[in-house]
């Protein structure tokens, strides 16, 4: 199985989400905007989510 990594190519701040939909074959735009509207919902904490997969996500390979 391939380990999930930051985008190198499909970053736009870390390329957390990038990285993200490389790993399951999405598409990085799909994904962001999927991602901002999950962010914008009260239910999902989308900064700290992010911010903790760009800790713990490897650097690019």
């Amino acid at each position: 199985m391939k380990n999930i990594h930051r985008s190198l190519n499909n970053r736009v701040i870390a390329g957390v989400i990038g990285g993200l939909a490389e790993h399951w074959g999405w598409n990085p735009t799909l994904a962001r905007i999927i991602f901002v509207l999950l962010a914008i919902t009260p239910a999902f904490p989308g900064l700290i989510a992010y911010l903790i997969l760009w800790m713990i996500m490897g650097d690019p390979a």
